[in-house]
């Protein structure tokens, strides 16, 4: 049985130290492809903007009252073309999609 090949230690610092590298570099050229791009925020239309200045109304009378209840409301009908869904979830998350 022939005998191993012995390594000294710099050369195994060496090739760990390659191997982090390449490692790191790796996870940096993923992290930078898979980012979103940042999508510019469209502005809301003044309607939109109505119903979403009331509800920030009644969410701060709620929250000044005191009161530890469920604010809810009703949603309109998908597909009606006053439906503002989208942009109130955006803006009651602070969504930065």
């Amino acid at each position: 049985m022939p005998e191993p090949i012995r390594m000294s230690r710099r050369a195994w610092v060496a090739t760990w130290a390659v191997l982090c590298v390449a490692g790191l570099a790796a996870t940096a050229g993923l992290n930078v492809s898979s980012s979103p791009d940042p999508k510019t925020e469209e502005p809301v239309s003044a309607e939109y903007a109505e119903r979403i200045a009331d509800i920030e109304t009644q969410l701060a009378k709620s929250k000044k009252e005191g009161n530890d209840t469920v604010l809810t409301f009703s949603r309109i009908q998908v597909g009606d073309e006053n439906d503002c869904s989208d942009e109130l979830r955006h803006h009651l998350r602070g969504d930065q999609c």
